[in-house]
């Protein structure tokens, strides 16, 4: 998730490819953090830090979908 943060100087189609990536990427994180917390494999810190990069990725998710989605004036 070294991906640059600013979405203004993407275009959109670059921007649903980067959003399928990171939604695909959030899903494998869930599905590991599930796995290890069930298994009692991971220790607390490894699940805390894929939960924040989680998090990160659900953030980045956003602000992509916003960018994507039209403003209606309603």
């Amino acid at each position: 998730m070294n991906a640059p943060t600013d979405l203004s100087m993407k275009t959109d189609e670059v921007l649903r490819v980067e959003l399928e990536v990171f939604k695909r990427e959030h899903r494998d994180l869930d599905e590991a953090i599930q796995a290890l917390a069930e298994k009692g494999m991971g220790d607390q810190l490894t699940l805390q830090r894929l939960k924040k990069r989680k998090l990160r990725l659900k953030d980045l998710i956003a602000q992509i979908e916003d960018r994507l989605t039209p403003d209606i004036i309603a």
